[in-house]
């Protein structure tokens, strides 16, 4: 804490139309912890006194025009200088009345001329060191202010980070919580379909394994090894995002064929499902994307699409509109309300409606953290019971911070 001495001066005004006893006064009160202003009249006293906060103001009750005790008047009606300490100096006798109107106007004391020069420094003095002490505590009353208001940043500070820990403590429970159960499924099917691989051939049953019922196997364990595979994946991606390690490598893509294999690829998938799938394309759009994350982003929603679209016909389409592509698909499924509109975006939100929907509750979260690594948005449309509208919006063009992206690894 600092000290009173580091305080700024103490400021006095000496008025008196008379040079020769400003001059002489000054000289008496003069001292290192005060600067001393001079006003040879009332009016420029009060000028002086709306320019500066003075400590002490001695008049000189018989001047010229305004007079001391009207100057202190006109101080005492103003707000800004109506607590300066008014002392007043006269050369006339004790039997004046001066005493009487000069307390009246709010003086706190009289000086009598000829001046007692050890008088004038000690009063003097005592108003210099109450006026540095009512800095002082000002001071400290300033910095225990700043100080408590630090405090209470530092605080709240403090509980944000508790409730972002508590938050993460949470989410990483449940995430774990979460895995554990979307990977129990497929590791408990591949582990009956071993237990009774194992037990038939113990038997010498190898009619168990004719052609017909190996391709079922096999298409059983791809299906069940392609969940764990996606899980995994989803794992690795939000890991990325939230160390911030998230990657594209844009490079110039043709989205309009991109699209038509993926759904080519996808369509027998929607057929076991009981799903057809509509695409309307407009040809040859292309831009500078990362191909692997796009077909990530249209995976999700076209997954999304048949995890809640009640088996009914999905629509996809790709146009141009001025510098962006617009992907949209749209299903008529059973429809997102508005309170989960605003949720499903984040990690680990799954929109479950009539059904319990199966995952980590990652895909969109994922679609739009690698929409946004592309300078682009998903957007979403809904009612419940018609359907929903995912659009998928890319500039053509973008300006990525590094081409080459953040290693993967």
């Amino acid at each position: 804490m600092s000290t009173s001495a580091e305080l700024l001066p103490s400021k006095l005004l000496i008025v008196d139309d008379l040079a020769e006893n400003l001059q002489a006064l000054a000289a008496i009160i003069r001292g290192e912890d005060r600067i001393i202003y001079q006003a040879r009249s009332g009016e420029e006293a009060l000028t002086l006194m709306l320019e500066h906060e003075f400590a002490l103001a001695i008049l000189d009750v018989q001047m010229p025009g305004m007079d001391g005790f009207e100057l202190a008047k006109l101080m005492r009606g103003t707000a800004k200088t109506r607590d300066i300490p008014i002392v007043f100096v006269t050369a006339a006798g004790s039997e004046s009345n001066f005493d009487f109107r000069g307390y009246e106007t709010g003086a706190v004391d009289f000086l009598r001329k000829p001046l007692d020069i050890s008088a004038v420094q000690s009063k003097v003095n005592v108003f210099v060191a109450l006026h540095q002490q009512r800095l002082e505590t000002q001071r400290q009353i300033a910095a225990l202010e700043l100080s408590r208001k630090k405090q209470e940043t530092l605080l709240a500070e403090l509980q944000r980070t508790q409730a972002e820990l508590e938050k993460s403590i949470s989410i990483r429970d449940n995430f774990i919580s979460m895995v554990a159960h979307e990977l129990r499924t497929p590791l408990n099917t591949l582990f009956l379909d071993v237990q009774v691989r194992t037990l038939q051939l113990e038997r010498g049953n190898l009619a168990a394994f004719g052609q017909e019922e190996l391709k079922k196997m096999t298409e059983r364990d791809r299906r069940q090894m392609k969940n764990m595979i996606r899980l995994i994946d989803d794992m690795l991606d939000l890991t990325r995002i939230s160390s911030g390690k998230l990657s594209v490598r844009p490079v110039s893509t043709n989205l309009s064929e991109l699209l038509e294999r993926l759904v080519h690829d996808i369509t027998p998938q929607a057929q076991a499902s009981g799903y057809t799938i509509s695409l309307e394309i407009q040809d040859n759009i292309r831009g500078d994307w990362d191909a692997f994350r796009l077909e990530q982003i249209i995976v999700n929603l076209l997954t999304n699409a048949m995890r809640y679209g009640n088996t009914k016909p999905i629509s996809i389409s790709l146009q141009q509109q001025e510098n962006q592509a617009v992907i949209t698909v749209r299903d008529q499924g059973q429809g997102i309300s508005p309170e989960d509109q605003e949720r499903i975006f984040l990690a680990f939100e799954r929109c479950q409606g009539n059904q319990v929907s199966a995952g980590l509750g990652l895909g969109l979260y994922i679609a739009q953290q690698l929409a946004t690594a592309h300078h682009g948005k998903i957007l979403v449309e809904s009612t419940l019971g018609q359907g929903s509208a995912f659009t998928l919006q890319l500039p053509l063009q973008a300006q990525y911070a590094d081409a080459a992206g953040v290693p993967d690894s």
